[in-house]
């Protein structure tokens, strides 16, 4: 059984599949242009969603078709918090290999002349793991989860 199959690792698997789309869409973004628009990052959180989603239906088909709130929750937030983490780490060693991109940051953003390559990719990280936070808790109240055992 392979990583990308093996049931014990899907937070990871999934995790780093939702970090590739991160990446191709940012290398796509910046391809054509359009890196520059922030708010383009709203569909990084589609991204998110999709590969949480999957992730969680994943789980609960290689479990018996069941799944637990509070493992539901957990495997959401982890799977997001890796794809945050390797996104960011790519952000990190991106802007250190493009140091227009960085100056760009530096020189758009209201708070840019005290940012550095270090704390973009921090803030890109704990923005991630919020939105997968966030993201899980509206999905698990969406697909059928079973309640919490007393």
């Amino acid at each position: 059984m392979s990583f990308i199959n093996n049931p014990k690792h899907i937070p990871e698997s999934y995790g780093l599949r939702i970090a590739a789309g991160l990446i191709l869409f940012f290398v796509l973004m910046q391809v054509i242009g359009l890196a520059h628009i922030v708010e383009l990052r709203l569909l990084n959180l589609l991204v998110l969603a999709v590969g949480i989603y999957f992730g969680l239906k994943k789980f609960k088909e290689t479990h018996q078709h069941r799944i637990h709130y509070f493992r539901a929750l957990a495997v959401g937030v982890a799977t997001g918090g890796i794809a945050s983490l390797a996104f960011a780490l790519f952000m990190f060693l991106y802007m250190k290999a493009d140091h227009s991109f960085m100056q760009w940051i530096i020189d758009n953003e209201p708070m840019g002349r005290y940012l550095n390559a270090y704390i973009v990719a921090f803030i890109v990280a704990l923005e991630g793991v919020f939105s997968s936070l966030l993201v899980t808790f509206v999905l698990i109240n969406y697909i059928e989860t079973e309640g919490v055992e007393q």
